[in-house]
């Protein structure tokens, strides 16, 4: 995965003839697309390696996507996953974040501008929420994301932002997404939040839950299937909750399959 890199004396990575998207599944003429965003580094100018393993930790959920938009009548869906040119994020260059807004820019080439929903998981889930700025993305569902306590917000407003983080992640501070959270909701996002409990960083416990509901949430944002009632109140709060006050729809306990 990804192309070759050159580092500048300036800091600035150029990919030579690095294509960003690559579709996993690509109907004729798509009436939306979910693309789905793999976790990384902090620093990290190489190129993922041929056996990813942040990579193969999203394979299920793509197929997860696929297969609700099946079972929700066939509609025609095309998923894809971003490619990186870097392992890591290295600073202000924000090399992810810069590979989700070149594949984004490759599908509305390809496509012509259809909604779009990203996945995203830590630094994945950071690139996905710094690129849905982008007039096709109708929203985020962030995994574990990685959000640093000056990370923006405001680029957020009119968007819907779902966010699911394991109570037992010791990479990714929970706290730290519901920080985020507030922030861009006082931005004029519309999120929720999960709680998975008894989960980590990894995404391992309970991997059939992260997956059910993750593409189960990405295919609601894209009126391809039911949004749970609880995230449709909480998709409607205004702003930021009182001081002192509980963040009210960032801790929605994430139940397992019956």
């Amino acid at each position: 995965m990804g192309g070759r890199v050159a580092v500048r004396s300036g800091g600035a990575a150029v990919g030579a003839a690095h294509r960003a998207l690559s579709w996993r599944v690509l109907p004729p003429s798509p009436e939306a697309a979910v693309l789905v965003l793999h976790g990384g580094k902090e620093y990290g100018a190489a190129p993922p390696p041929v056996l990813n393993l942040p990579g193969l930790r999203m394979v299920p959920f793509a197929r997860a996507v696929q297969s609700g938009a099946k079972a929700a009548g066939g509609r025609s869906l095309a998923v894809g996953t971003v490619r990186y040119r870097c392992r890591g994020w290295n600073g202000e260059r924000a090399d992810a974040a810069r590979d989700a807004e070149a594949a984004l820019s490759e599908l509305v080439e390809q496509l012509g501008p259809v909604p779009t929903v990203l996945i995203g998981h830590s630094m994945g889930g950071r690139a996905a929420l710094r690129a849905a700025a982008h007039p096709c993305v109708r929203g985020v569902v962030a995994l574990a994301p990685w959000c640093p306590q000056d990370e923006p917000t405001a680029h957020l407003e009119g968007r819907s932002v779902l966010m699911l983080h394991g109570d037992r992640d010791k990479i990714t501070a929970p706290g730290d997404t519901d920080l985020f959270a507030l922030r861009a909701r006082g931005h004029g996002a519309r999120v929720a939040g999960y709680r998975v409990l008894g989960s980590g960083h990894t995404l391992m416990r309970r991997a059939g839950d992260w997956h059910r509901a993750a593409a189960g949430l990405a295919l609601a944002l894209l009126d391809l299937g039911p949004l749970p009632e609880e995230v449709g109140a909480a998709l409607a709060l205004p702003g930021q909750a009182p001081d002192g006050q509980a963040p009210d729809g960032l801790h929605l306990p994430l139940l397992g399959r019956r």
